[in-house]
């Protein structure tokens, strides 16, 4: 990945969920859809992520995932 998309915690105030204590992790989408869609982590592990709270997302798109879900769309990655 030549950009990183930022960084950003599931819990801005304690950097973990408040539910469950796991980070959320930033990842690229590296193909679009509205349901499960193959992501990319930092290290370019694909990752199927469940993207419905967020739809639509197109490929490129840097989404925030916890637990296997995006829970947050940072938008397209430049």
């Amino acid at each position: 990945m030549s950009a990183e998309p930022p960084a950003v915690a599931c819990d801005p105030n304690g950097g973990r969920c408040i539910t469950c204590s796991d980070e959320a992790i930033p990842m690229r989408v590296l193909r679009g859809g509205q349901e499960s869609v193959p992501c990319a982590d930092e290290q370019g592990v694909t990752h199927s992520v469940a993207v419905e709270l967020v739809a639509p997302v197109a490929t490129g798109d840097a989404v925030l995932v916890h637990a296997g879900v995006a829970i947050r769309h940072l938008g397209p990655v430049a």
